[in-house]
């Protein structure tokens, strides 16, 4: 297990592990803030829209330069900056761009935020992984204590018409947290709509932490945080699914639930969730795991810490006031 668990690990962080050392994505700056970044084919389309995204050449502490793709800053609230950047995702996905991430368009925002997590302004779901924003997401771990089989883990199988990851198997439940909506709030609901838990049983869900990570795929740059939640279920009790997202659960003990996490036909990121289940509860430990630090490492990575423009502004500022660009 040693080898493939840590191999698993760097697939969900191929971006954090590989995408910062090939220094080709310009940090995305909002208010001053950077709240993301964007690869090269991303950048390339934003220059046809000069009027609402600034390319800018700034100075950094060592006094080498950097590009940066600024959001206008006559764009002064949360809702003109919102409109400014959705009719430029409108206007791209009209013209059939960036498909694998903007096929997923659902008229579902999250909240784009700064590093004091205040909103700068709200974006479509699908559209977040073109410009690297942060992600926050809740999990749910449903599982039960069987009498012979010991732990056991329930899983979903993704419908074949979700927009992404369609066929692959999953955490019980999961979802991103949308605008308007809380924490344990996406929880509860996600629940009801994907496993048909009722709230008062939704209710007993137990905070266990968080786990974060940094993916890249064709679709874009994922800097997730996901919120975990653990719920011991009845014995007798049957997740079924009533939003047409899901196609079936299976039932799995937790040795066998390690295998499928190796599957090819397991989510990616919902890799990590199922990976801290196992070493809180024990099964995957130091004991049967030579890599087990950089294992649990790789399920929090820093996330808060990885964008820095925010702490070089007031550099960049007195050098723009002193003619430096």
């Amino acid at each position: 297990m040693s080898s493939r668990l840590l191999d698993l690990a760097r697939k969900f962080n191929v971006f954090y592990l590989n995408g910062f050392e090939r220094n080709v994505c310009k940090p995305f700056v909002v208010n001053g803030y950077q709240v993301g970044l964007i690869r090269p084919d991303v950048f390339n389309e934003l220059l046809k829209y000069p009027e609402v995204f600034f390319i800018r050449d700034v100075l950094k502490h060592d006094n080498s330069s950097e590009t940066i793709v600024e959001l206008n800053p006559a764009y002064r609230d949360y809702s003109e900056r919102t409109e400014n950047v959705d009719l430029v995702l409108r206007d791209m996905m009209t013209k059939g761009l960036f498909s694998a991430a903007l096929k997923g368009w659902r008229n579902e925002c999250y909240e784009v935020m700064n590093t004091s997590n205040v909103s700068l302004l709200k974006m479509d779901r699908s559209a977040t992984s073109l410009f690297g924003i942060r992600n926050f997401g809740v999990e749910i771990n449903g599982y039960i204590k069987h009498p012979t089989k010991g732990l056991c883990i329930w899983l979903q199988h993704r419908s074949s018409t979700k927009q992404t990851w369609p066929d692959k198997w999953d955490n019980m439940v999961s979802g991103g947290v949308s605008v308007g909506y809380g924490i344990k709030e996406t929880a509860i609901k996600e629940a009801a709509e994907e496993a048909s838990i009722p709230e008062s049983l939704a209710q007993k869900i137990v905070s266990a932490g968080c786990v974060s990570f940094f993916f890249e795929s064709d679709r874009g740059l994922f800097p997730n945080t996901e919120f975990v939640f653990d719920l011991e279920l009845p014995l007798d009790f049957i997740p079924f699914n009533t939003d047409g997202e899901v196609q079936g659960f299976e039932l799995l003990p937790a040795a066998d639930c390690v295998e499928r996490v190796f599957s090819p036909d397991f989510k990616t990121t919902s890799c990590p969730v199922i990976i801290d289940f196992l070493i809180r509860h024990g099964y995957i430990s130091p004991e049967n795991e030579t890599k087990f630090t950089d294992v649990v490492e790789l399920l929090h990575v820093p996330l808060c810490n990885l964008f820095t423009y925010s702490r070089q502004a007031k550099t960049i500022e007195n050098g723009e006031q002193n003619g430096q660009k």
